[in-house]
């Protein structure tokens, strides 16, 4: 073993910069749900940045890669559960799968740590450099190779409804810029505390001060301004089916599937209600080619005298070519099917292949039918007195993707998923976690109905009024105002995250023009 590793390696792997990144990571991940301790954001990253003191841009990386893989680790432990069980992957398969997404996810923390070094070497503060290039880093992993803003530092704040209200300013980005910032004070802080010789941060936290003050003021007066009716509530009535994913495509089981929707709907529908909402693939087969179940469907909407959305496969020809689509069908009180909206941002692995021409030993997670292809366009779908935002499962966590529906006309978003991918793990609440920005963002309210949960109702203001538990046979009711369609995050959208990018690259200019002055 000696031979292998030397005493002094073993000592730089488990250093004392190594564990205080560890404790960060562990910090981030405890933030998010579950346990969703979401006050530890705050205090999160101090132990990094006392790790990062008097390091090296190379040191600072592989701090910040440290906590980053320790952070998504424990975040994302969840995709074993996908891989193995749903994909019937291996474990020799799945870890490094897993492992290799959360590599990717922590080189964004070890490009942010490393830049704010460097950074500070050209005489740039990082109470400056850290918030503006971990915001820049966060969004440029949301769009890039398809994207994956999972679990970004201001989610974790999604109950604390008063502070993340500026997310119809500048998205969740506002927030994690105040928890980074708040992290970079409190280090200072206990540094000149502890005698290290080091003045009190002053002015950085009377800047902090104003900065949360400011959010506290713009977010209770959010909270507290009257609504203004601009059209009559809808009464929503949400279904969750609990169909488990090992039958849920099975022929065998279709007919009780329905009847589970079918009986579920009737219960919700007793007291009258203008929409109702079926989760992802509720009906699992090709509504279009299925003339006897689909007027059972239709049925019940006539029964109901309800709107009736629900999520199903769908095909159609493009180029004289049959394409499969993951799609939303809304069906009126009268029985006849009034609108289909098809998913635009897909899953990549789950719902097709990257580059399957090459990777074609690769097999997609759902079954049963070939890959999907994106839809072409947002449709809002019209209930006749509201206009409906479908988002299908995954497309929650893209924020330009509600925009782009409001911006058409929707004021109600409905979110419809399949969680049962993920059992009985963290991953729905953190599903729900980051669709509550969508509903801020957009001054819009968003209904989610999920197959095994979690099913939830939140208002204009982020609010969760109602949930249901997982793998549950249930359903939600309630009466929603559709929202206004007015915010400075539509507007504007992601151009502060934009100016961040820019100003990182600055930093990065600086540095390369004082490289030899810094002895890089």
């Amino acid at each position: 073993m000696s031979a292998l590793i030397s005493f002094p390696r073993l000592k730089q792997l488990f250093d004392r910069r190594a564990w205080l990144a560890v404790a960060s990571g562990i910090l981030i991940a405890l933030s998010f749900p579950n346990p969703g301790l979401a006050f530890l954001a705050w205090i999160a990253l101090i132990p990094l940045l006392i790790a990062m003191e008097e390091s090296t841009p190379r040191e600072a990386f592989r701090i910040g890669l440290t906590c980053g893989i320790t952070a998504y680790a424990g975040i994302l432990y969840w995709l074993n559960i996908v891989f193995t069980r749903y994909g019937h992957l291996p474990w020799a398969v799945s870890i490094p799968a897993y492992l290799l997404l959360v590599l990717w996810l922590a080189l964004f923390y070890a490009l942010s740590t490393s830049i704010t070094r460097l950074g500070e070497l050209a005489g740039i503060k990082a109470a400056f450099t850290l918030p503006v290039a971990w915001i820049a880093f966060d969004f440029i992993r949301s769009f890039l190779f398809s994207g994956f803003p999972w679990a970004m530092l201001g989610h974790s704040q999604f109950r604390t409804l008063p502070l993340i209200q500026i997310a119809d300013l500048a998205g969740v980005y506002g927030i994690t810029l105040l928890i980074v910032l708040t992290n970079i004070v409190l280090h200072r802080a206990l540094r000149a505390v502890s005698g290290a010789g080091v003045p009190y941060p002053v002015k950085s936290a009377v800047v902090v001060l104003i900065l949360l003050v400011g959010t506290l003021f713009y977010g209770f007066n959010s909270l507290n301004r009257a609504e203004t009716v601009s059209s009559k509530p809808l009464r929503i009535a949400l279904i969750q089916g609990n169909i488990p994913q090992d039958v849920k495509w099975s022929p065998a089981f279709r007919e009780q599937t329905i009847d589970t929707y079918v009986r579920l709907t009737r219960e919700a529908a007793k007291g009258g209600v203008d929409l109702i909402v079926w989760p992802e693939s509720a009906v699992p087969f090709f509504f279009q080619d299925e003339p006897l179940q689909a007027e059972r469907i239709r049925n019940l909407a006539r029964e109901t005298n309800a709107c009736l959305l629900f999520g199903s496969p769908a095909h159609e020809l493009r180029n004289g070519r049959s394409t499969f689509l993951n799609s939303a069908f809304m069906i009126s009180p009268r029985g006849e099917t009034i609108g289909r909206a098809d998913k635009l941002h897909l899953v990549p692995f789950g719902e097709y292949v990257p580059l399957g021409n090459i990777l074609t030993f690769v097999n997609k997670l759902v079954v049963g039918i070939g890959d999907f292809s994106p839809g072409e366009r947002a449709v809002v779908l019209d209930t006749g007195s509201t206009k409906l935002g479908v988002q299908i499962c995954y497309e929650v966590i893209f924020p330009e993707l509600a925009r782009q529906y409001v911006k058409a006309g929707a004021r109600v978003l409905v979110a419809i998923t399949n969680d049962a991918w993920f059992g009985r793990s963290s991953a729905p609440y953190q599903h729900l976690a980051i669709s509550v920005f969508r509903a801020i963002e957009t001054r819009t309210p968003l209904i989610r109905a999920a197959n095994t949960g979690v099913t939830a109702i939140v208002d204009q203001n982020g609010h969760i009024s109602t949930m249901t538990s997982l793998f549950v046979e249930a359903y939600r009711t309630g009466e929603i105002q559709p929202g206004s369609g007015t915010s400075l995050y539509l507007t504007i959208g992601d151009d502060p995250a934009w100016l961040c990018v820019l100003l990182t690259a600055g930093v990065a200019l600086l540095v390369w023009i004082k490289r030899k002055k810094i002895n890089l």
